[in-house]
């Protein structure tokens, strides 16, 4: 709810509960200041929880008319006012924004109704100020008519209300008869010495219209409706206007009327108002628009996070790899002079062996060699096979094939020195003529290491 006076401007919250509106909070803004974001502008919560922007629209330059029309449905009341419009409006109908307020007594199915006349011009100025100021508003309100609501009518007459937020020189009378409310007028106090006869002259002239209209039948009684700021040149001037009694009222506080008016405009529901259609819709199209540019910044927000996190993430793991590489880099010198002495060492390794193994199969042939046979030649080739050739006597040929078995099958040190599967077999040749035989065959090595690869 916004009161948006020329000195400063009063902002009131309030929030539903219970089936009636509770005051949040208040607060008063200067004119030079902007309006606080958080309590005028709407966001996506709006979607679930609604909230209705009002403003009270000025009463200097509003005009209000009393009529009496039957019992009906709001929207049927509407259409009736709406064809008498043209006789109740002092503006042509094509420039003025004009609602109806319905008043809570009826009497023989009569309705009084209070409509509310603006000219169109007055409310675009005042909403394009509302704009200078970021309120958008959801609905133009009235106080005046919260505070004829208010203020209880005792007895028949004419009430005097001066609201603290028009002018000051400016008021509004409404007659009561039968405790009903007969027409609005307004009064004005003139500056100078003049002021009084041209304010009886005002409320003669109101009187007059009343007993033509046959509705005022006796002098009515005085009341001013009137706050501190402004009772005192009010009531002297009504006093001596009217030559009669005045009893000052005091009008219901600013808060009061804020609440009074935020029920009445949620009660209204979707009826329309003092707000142009086409106001309204551009300020829902702004609200959607808006929405949706603050969707679209959160997602890019989100993806611009994501998008920071991995490539955080990412220099995270080329910082790790870059310092495993260069770990791999340090260890790959280590690690080739490793392979180099490895390699030198089988080398001495395996000449240490062949060193031996060509002593022990030199041993073992000069062991087994039986006594006849002669050996012509010993091979140790390769480092693994061992070749031997030589002669024999014809009637001692079965002895070198005996040392050849045991040959195949000797042992070194409990392993044996060579292979059982791998090597020549045993040949022998006669030459025609000749008493001795001619005998060869060879054998492998048996190497451990060969076999664990």
């Amino acid at each position: 709810m916004l009161n948006a006076g020329t000195e400063a401007r009063q902002l009131w919250q309030f929030a539903a509960k219970g089936g009636g509106f509770k005051l949040d909070r208040t607060q008063t803004v200067p004119a030079n200041q902007a309006l606080p974001t958080q309590w005028v502008f709407k966001d996506w919560r709006t979607l679930f929880q609604r909230k209705l922007n009002v403003a009270w629209l000025p009463p200097g330059q509003v005009f209000l008319r009393v009529a009496q029309f039957p019992e009906a449905s709001p929207e049927e009341t509407r259409a009736m006012v709406e064809l008498q419009l043209e006789r109740l409006s002092p503006v042509p109908v094509t420039q003025i924004a004009w609602t109806v307020h319905a008043l809570p007594e009826i009497r023989d199915h009569q309705q009084t109704l209070i409509v509310v006349i603006v000219a169109r011009d007055v409310v675009e100025d005042f909403l394009g100020t509302l704009e200078g100021q970021g309120f958008l508003a959801d609905r133009l309100e009235l106080s005046l008519l919260d505070e004829l609501e208010a203020i209880p009518i005792r007895e028949d007459g004419a009430y005097v209300h001066v609201s603290d937020g028009g002018p000051p020189d400016t008021a509004l009378v409404a007659w009561w008869t039968g405790g009903i409310l007969r027409n609005l007028s307004l009064l004005h106090l003139p500056p100078g010495e003049t002021r009084v006869p041209q304010l009886r002259q005002q409320l003669t002239q109101a009187a007059w219209a009343g007993e033509l209209d046959g509705w005022l039948t006796a002098p009515p009684a005085w009341h001013l409706v009137a706050g501190e700021a402004s009772v005192g040149p009010w009531e002297s001037a009504l006093r001596a206007a009217v030559e009669a009694p005045v009893e000052v009222i005091p009008p219901p506080s600013a808060t009061d009327l804020a609440a009074r008016t935020a029920h009445r405009a949620a009660r209204a529901g979707d009826l329309p108002g003092l707000l142009p259609p086409e106001y309204a819709k551009r300020y829902q199209q702004q609200f959607v628009d808006r929405l949706w540019i603050r969707s679209l910044l959160a997602v890019g927000a989100v993806y611009c996070l994501g998008v920071l996190i991995y490539f955080a993430m990412l220099g995270v793991v080329v910082f790790q790899k870059n310092a495993v590489e260069q770990k791999v880099t340090d260890l790959s010198r280590s690690y080739t002079n490793a392979l180099q002495l490895k390699a030198r060492y089988e080398v001495l390794k395996e000449r240490q062996e062949l060193k031996y193994a060509a002593l022990d199969c030199w041993r073992l042939v000069a062991e087994l060699l039986p006594e006849g046979a002669t050996l012509q030649g010993l091979d140790f080739a390769d480092g693994r096979k061992l070749a031997l050739n030589g002669n024999v006597p014809a009637d001692q040929v079965m002895a070198v094939i005996e040392f050849s078995s045991a040959l195949r099958k000797a042992q070194v040190r409990g392993q044996p020195m060579f292979d059982p599967l791998k090597g020549d077999a045993f040949t022998q040749r006669q030459n025609p003529g000749a008493a001795t035989v001619t005998w060869s065959f060879s054998l492998e090595l048996n190497r451990a290491e060969e076999k664990t690869k």
